[in-house]
């Protein structure tokens, strides 16, 4: 076993507080890697607190992950010393099921492994990224570039390829309208690939002040989704809508902004299920899809397109002693837009 030291909770009562601990040994096929930043995702609040379902704990947190590879198993072939390394949601599944066969190890329906809060195949909790190191087969740690700010990349590995993923699938792209409601970690990612893609982007958000940030990101149009004429202007005119807004909201304005054939994209997994009157569905052909992250395969393509388009997510770097004030911010929406520890300060 490798000792490594982080943060947990012990339980969901309790918070983060430094912890002693120890990693599995390395295997043939396993790296370590020397974490130097993590990303802060509203998941690690979820999880942490068992609003989402019961956890696995002591939990140490965190799924966007940035390092060097400190060590190699006897048969690695896809890294060596000294490389970049990226860790994102997950860290094994079984590989053979359909999903994994596809290409989408995050749906795998036999063993999936989360980087966090669940079990590995050997029986041992899995622990997140809020730590000194962290030891991972080979086939789910994606290549880095040394391009792109290192600290900025580590929310990729979650909120860039939870937004990258369904504009991809759904071919969002040149000629199409495309409305992102919210402006937070996932939101400002989303105008970010949605510019980048070539639509014509809107931020939809409750906040007017946001509106000259929405603008400086790329955004072309914002509305303020409590300005009720705004709203009315806006009805049928989005070829998609990206939900990123993870509190519990009223849809049904924002799915009268679709055009016929419409798509309303879920990202945001808010706690409570919709209430959706089914004619706004029915007229205009709509569509509601939801997405979870991405795939090996696609995470990599993912970092490659932001490498060579020079995207990164827009941060605010911290200590891990701060992280319970991070925490209390990020409920309030107060970040731009994504915290990330630098974990030398472990």
């Amino acid at each position: 076993m490798i000792p490594a030291k982080g943060y947990a909770a012990q339980t969901a009562e309790s918070p983060l507080a430094p912890w002693q601990f120890e990693r599995r040994a390395l295997g043939a096929h396993d790296v370590q890697i020397e974490i130097l930043y993590c990303g802060v995702c509203h998941t690690d609040i979820h999880l942490t607190r068992n609003e989402w379902f019961p956890g696995i704990f002591p939990m140490v947190p965190g799924h966007e992950i940035v390092g060097r590879i400190s060590a190699v198993g006897d048969h690695v072939k896809k890294f060596s010393l000294g490389d970049l390394g990226g860790v994102g949601v997950m860290v094994d599944s079984c590989r053979e099921c359909e999903d994994c066969q596809n290409g989408q190890e995050q749906f795998c329906t036999v063993a999936p492994v989360q980087t966090y809060n669940n079990l590995g195949h050997d029986g041992l909790p899995a622990y997140g990224g809020y730590s000194d190191s962290i030891v991972v087969n080979e086939d789910f740690v994606h290549h880095i570039s040394e391009k792109l700010n290192l600290a900025a990349v580590a929310p990729l590995l979650c909120a860039g390829i939870t937004t990258y993923s369904p504009l991809k699938k759904w071919n969002v792209g040149k000629g199409h309208k495309l409305a992102v409601v919210g402006l937070g970690g996932l939101g400002h990612m989303g105008v970010k690939f949605g510019r980048a893609f070539g639509a014509e982007v809107t931020v939809i958000s409750t906040s007017p002040n946001k509106e000259a940030a929405a603008k400086q990101l790329g955004a072309h149009h914002f509305i303020i989704s409590k300005d009720e004429e705004q709203m009315k202007a806006a009805f049928k005119s989005f070829d998609f809508v990206l939900d990123t807004v993870a509190s519990n909201s009223d849809i049904n304005p924002y799915l009268n902004t679709l055009k016929t054939n419409g798509v309303y994209i879920n990202v945001g997994l808010p706690s409570k299920p919709w209430e959706v009157a089914s004619f706004s569905l029915a007229v205009g052909n709509k569509v509601i899809a939801g997405s979870g992250a991405g795939g090996l395969s696609e995470t990599q393509q993912m970092l490659n397109f932001c490498a060579e388009h020079n995207i990164v997510s827009d941060i605010e770097l911290i200590d891990i002693k701060d992280i319970h004030t991070a925490y209390e911010r990020m409920q309030k929406g107060d970040v731009k837009y994504r915290f990330v520890i630098d974990m030398k300060t472990m």
